[in-house]
């Protein structure tokens, strides 16, 4: 028999990608603030905090959605001003990336968990989100627009919003199908 799980337990099986469905409601960037003071507490190498964040609050999307949509080819720039439309908001993570390869998915390792640290945090309060690595996030203009320096990458755009309808859950593969056990 399974035992009870935690509440920390039932946040992580219960959070999902938010996707679309965002609501016409603001994201403050006092909760922002928050949710970042709380996940920044995640695992980093040598304290390096290799990680810096660009928010785009709700009064800014539109603005910010067609500086982006600028930078796609005329015949996807409809579609693309459709798909960044969606979100009420946008964080976007940028990474310092080190030279040094073991140093570089040290940093990568941090700032995923810090992600994952802040998607959990805001889920709990009910602000969906989720990670998007489109090909924009390698665009020298999109670079250009955020003011990403050289030695920095933009880990991706992290799409923000609240919503009525949760989204189901998917299936996942047992994890005895994804364990071996070690043994001499």
């Amino acid at each position: 028999m399974e035992e009870e799980k935690t509440d920390l337990a039932k946040i992580i099986r219960a959070r999902r990608s938010v996707k679309s469905g965002y609501l016409d409601k603001e994201v403050p960037e006092e909760l922002i603030r928050e949710l970042l003071d709380d996940a920044r507490w995640a695992p980093t190498h040598g304290l390096r905090e290799p990680w810096r964040f660009i928010f785009v609050p709700t009064e800014e999307t539109s603005d910010f959605v067609e500086d982006i949509v600028q930078t796609f080819p005329r015949e996807r720039q409809e579609n693309r001003r459709n798909y960044f439309s969606q979100p009420a908001a946008f964080l976007i993570p940028v990474m310092e990336e080190d030279p040094r390869q073991k140093q570089w998915e040290e940093n990568f390792g941090a700032i995923s968990s810090l992600i994952q640290n802040f998607q959990l945090l805001s889920w709990e309060r009910k602000l969906g989100v989720v990670w998007k690595t489109n090909p924009q996030i390698h665009e020298p203009r999109v670079r250009e627009i955020l003011g990403v320096k050289p030695g920095e990458k933009i880990v991706g755009f992290l799409h923000l919003g609240y919503f009525d309808k949760e989204p189901k859950a998917k299936e996942r593969t047992p994890i005895e199908n994804k364990l071996s056990i070690y043994k001499k």
